[in-house]
């Protein structure tokens, strides 16, 4: 039994590791390459763990080896566009100008309900308002809706905004972080008069405080968190 238990363990860290070094991509946006690999690894996996008569380096050798050939490809993909198509594929465009493109439904074997379901899933209920819905290699569909009918920025309104940026941690537990207040080109002095406006004594009381792109400042007690 604490066998079985050591090589789980051991098979657990190894498919994490491959699935970590394979990169950040969620299931649905996998290649179908990458889909593939990641299946052969849970399977690969899965033998040893359940056979313990299946020596644990049979399982764990093959793994890496698919690591190292995910890998490969990976990276003959950014050198090769001709290897790019070879093993993802290229777009395909399903609706051009209002129009659906049966051809390309054919050839990718979507039916019309379903694509009417990824156009309402994007909210998008008349084909004629899109100019062009691409099916990317990834199994995503992209629509670019026809410029009459996209929503209107603020440039459009002629309205100039503040650029957000992100809130700088000021304190993280109790401890005023001084590289982030060089940062903002503040200093503790500053830090305490915002402390004390908000009728906080010390820097140690407070969990969390940030400051954000509209400078205001923003915290959490720790009292408050239990």
């Amino acid at each position: 039994m604490f066998i079985v238990l050591i090589r789980a363990i051991i098979l657990y860290f190894t498919v994490v590791f491959i699935m970590r070094v394979m990169g950040k991509r969620q299931i649905g946006q996998l290649q179908p390459f990458e889909l593939v690999i990641a299946l052969m690894v849970s399977e690969l996996a899965a033998m040893p763990m359940q056979n313990t008569g299946i020596p644990l380096v049979h399982g764990i050798i093959p793994i890496i080896t698919l690591l190292v050939l995910q890998v490969l490809i990976s990276t003959l993909q950014l050198k090769s566009e001709t290897a790019r198509i070879i093993f993802c594929g290229k777009p395909s465009i399903l609706i051009e100008k209002g129009k659906i493109n049966i051809n390309e439904l054919k050839n990718n074997r979507l039916n019309i309900n379903d694509l009417l379901e990824e156009l309402r899933l994007k909210e998008y209920f008349n084909i004629g308002d899109i100019e062009y819905a691409i099916l990317e290699t990834g199994g995503q569909i992209s629509i670019i809706p026809k410029s009459d009918i996209q929503p209107a920025t603020r440039k459009d309104l002629k309205i100039l905004p503040i650029q957000d940026t992100l809130p700088v941690a000021l304190i993280l537990d109790g401890k005023i972080n001084n590289k982030n207040l060089e940062v903002i080109n503040k200093d503790k002095s500053w830090l305490n008069k915002q402390l004390k406006k908000n009728n906080i004594l010390a820097a140690d009381e407070v969990f969390l405080a940030s400051l954000d792109s509209k400078g205001n400042l923003s915290y959490q007690l720790k009292k408050e968190g239990k």
